[in-house]
């Protein structure tokens, strides 16, 4: 029953260790944990039997925990978890396509800063300089930046 409990702490040390360097790299918690778990396993190995197995276990303990970080470096591993593409693409880019400073349009909402307005046969949202402005008022366009339609009456 002894060796079952000294394999059981000693493989779930191992796992820790292994879960670390496979799944949750960079965390460390889950490490330290694992190298905290197998130390405790090589003190109960030495509570339980003599020297000589105590120091047999622990240089197994630190043998077996050596071949994981080294498998975990080396197998690729990194590549299996890593993100390779990027994000090239912005929200609303085409948002502001045939818009021009000086357009007219028609207001569809009261604009109350922020409100629609239809400019040609399209509806968007605009955000006004000059206060409130009732539906149905005529504005123009005066500033088009970061995808923002300002307004005036």
């Amino acid at each position: 029953m002894t060796w079952f409990i000294l394999i059981s702490i000693l493989l779930i040390g191992l796992i820790l260790v292994l879960a670390e360097i496979l799944f949750v790299p960079g965390t460390t918690v889950v490490g330290i944990i694992g190298l905290l778990v197998t130390a405790g396993g090589i003190y109960f190995a030495f509570l339980k039997f003599d020297a000589q197995v105590g120091y047999i276990v622990l240089v197994s303990a630190m043998l077996l925990n050596l071949i994981a970080l080294v498998y975990g470096f080396r197998s690729g591993v990194w590549n299996k978890f890593a993100l390779k593409d990027t994000i090239t693409s912005r929200s609303f880019d085409e948002r502001l396509a045939g818009l021009e400073v000086g357009m007219a349009g028609k207001a569809v909402s009261d604009i109350k800063p922020i409100g629609k307005a239809e400019f040609g046969d399209n509806i968007y949202e605009v955000k006004s300089d000059s206060g409130f402005i009732p539906v149905g008022s005529n504005v123009f366009i005066t500033k088009l930046e970061d995808n923002k339609i300002i307004i005036k009456s």
